[in-house]
């Protein structure tokens, strides 16, 4: 493999990792405040829907952005008021709002579009183009460091780079705001956090309402950024290795931040290489579209050392009178 393949496997690995992190991070914030949400597969699911479907009818991404989010937004507020004010079983809910998505979005596409569960392919405005950042172009051509800067820097769709911004904008405000000590204490000890005067329910809540605009962006870069329309179950479970990755990360963001790029490796070679040759042996074709789902599966099993959750996690609030 010679260095411009190289540049282009982590640019593809750049580019498939982004709605893994975001995904990943949404969960991050609404697992650090006690509500498990396996629900982030559908909430992405709905918010590609939505966002490529507004985009294919008013030929504006920015206008499909917005419709992604509060769809995802709303499938969150569902998931809080079913977790929080009901204390329901969260697992349970979350897997609801995955089957809601998963049909819902087949048949008001079909409804909409007639093709078969699709939208029509996205064009121009209606996604979100690659930026080329100042003096790509003029630096291409500079040994390693062209390439470095013009091929895996320059040349990402907008919400690429949110989405890496959002992981130091995580950190600071789980670690160095009010609000993110509140929120981390809500998800270890919320009769604490009670006594104390904050209310476990708006933090709950603000936590369960952030989740829900990260999946919403997550949602939309999937169809207006790595692809340019909707197709059926076009997330193909990166909500759950999203769920993985946040465990292998052991809900830190940072750590976040190299799981998904590691899930995202994997990604980037089913989509660049369909056969790996190994000393003369070559993987079968399978094999290799596997790969992100094994690591998932070796995660998910405990191979990765001891992930402890936050304490409360799971457990409905109650407020003790």
């Amino acid at each position: 493999m010679d260095f411009i393949t190289f540049i282009q496997l982590l640019d593809s690995t750049v580019r498939s990792a982004t709605p893994l992190l975001l995904a990943c991070l949404a969960g991050l914030f609404s697992e650090r405040a006690g509500i498990f949400d396996i629900g982030l597969e559908g909430k992405m699911l709905a918010a590609a829907f939505f966002s490529a479907a507004i985009a294919a009818l008013t030929g504006s991404a920015l206008m499909g952005l917005g419709a992604g989010i509060l769809a995802a937004l709303s499938l969150s507020l569902i998931h809080g008021v079913a977790s929080i004010n009901f204390r329901g079983n969260q697992l349970i809910s979350g897997v609801a709002i995955n089957f809601l998505a998963s049909g819902m979005t087949v048949l008001v596409a079909q409804h909409l579009f007639s093709q078969g569960g699709r939208t029509p392919t996205l064009e121009g405005n209606a996604r979100f183009e690659p930026i080329t950042l100042p003096f790509a172009d003029a630096l291409a051509d500079v040994p390693y460091l062209g390439p470095i800067y013009s091929e895996l820097i320059s040349g990402h769709a907008i919400l690429v780079y949110v989405a890496m911004l959002t992981v130091p904008l995580t950190w600071w405000v789980l670690y160095r705001t009010r609000f993110g000590l509140r929120l981390r204490a809500v998800g270890e000890a919320p009769e604490a956090v009670d006594t104390a005067g904050v209310s476990v329910v708006r933090m709950r809540f603000a936590a369960v309402l952030i989740c829900g605009v990260l999946c919403g962006i997550a949602g939309a870069y999937l169809a207006m950024g790595l692809q340019a329309s909707f197709t059926k179950e076009m997330t193909a479970n990166r909500g759950y290795i999203a769920l993985a990755a946040l465990i292998f990360a052991k809900w830190r963001p940072w750590y976040a931040l190299g799981a998904c790029l590691l899930f995202g490796f994997l990604f980037a070679i089913e989509t660049r290489f369909q056969n790996i040759d190994i000393a003369g042996f070559i993987l079968p074709v399978q094999f290799v579209q596997a790969l992100p789902y094994i690591l998932t599966v070796v995660v998910l099993a405990g191979f990765v050392g001891k992930a402890i959750p936050p304490r409360a996690g799971g457990q409905p609030y109650v407020k003790e009178r």
